[in-house]
């Protein structure tokens, strides 16, 4: 993963996050085994993005852009509960093949941001061979080494605080009116930001709040 030493010459970021089926993906050994013919089932039913520029010393968040995108598979209903995303609102989604390519346009060559960045890296990496964009057996076109994750920079800041993007808000004074207990991809995203920027300008409160009778 890249570290705060490397943002000195980045000028754009893309903060991504999404939302899933609940499944876990199958590795490309795993699908290499399976019987030719056999259907895979997608993962990702949600994309959120938000794009973060450099101005002046700091950064401000830019475009934001989401989508939803249909699996053709089941939810877990666990996921559901997390999300509260249901099966029938993905029916006339568009499919990860279909939105790809808006994707990677709003991407570009930019280098990304997500929180537990391995999780989104899976994803990707796993809807694009199942896309059939790449082969089973090609190298994984998103690679840690273009990741920003903020999981792991909020270390330097809270050591061993938990890792989860909650926690991570409420230590950095960031409250969302709009959450209502459910993850977005979107939200997710603009969090993730939110939280990316407050760390890497240095404007980190961890105080211990108390309150008055």
């Amino acid at each position: 993963m890249l570290t705060r030493a490397d943002l000195a010459d980045v000028r754009r970021i893309v903060s991504v996050d999404m939302e899933t089926t609940g499944n876990a993906v199958k590795t490309a050994d795993e699908v290499l085994r399976m019987p030719k013919g056999m259907r895979l089932p997608g993962v990702i039913i949600q994309i959120g993005c938000v794009a973060i520029l450099r101005e002046g010393d700091g950064w401000i968040t830019g475009r934001k852009w989401e989508t939803l995108v249909n699996p053709e598979a089941p939810i877990h209903p666990q996921a559901s509960k997390v999300h509260g995303i249901q099966a029938f609102r993905l029916k006339n989604a568009p499919r990860y093949p279909d939105v790809h390519k808006e994707f990677e346009e709003l991407v570009g060559d930019s280098l990304l941001l997500a929180h537990a960045a391995e999780n989104e890296i899976g994803f990707l990496n796993y809807e694009m061979r199942r896309a059939k964009l790449i082969g089973w057996d090609d190298a994984d076109p998103y690679r840690p080494d273009r990741f920003f994750d903020t999981q792991i920079i909020a270390r330097d800041f809270f050591p061993g605080a938990s890792g989860s993007l909650d926690v991570l808000c409420n230590r950095l004074w960031i409250y969302p009116e709009d959450r209502d207990q459910k993850h977005g991809a979107l939200l997710d995203a603009d969090l993730t930001a939110e939280a990316f920027i407050k760390m890497a300008t240095g404007f980190v409160r961890d105080e211990v709040r108390t309150f008055s009778v």
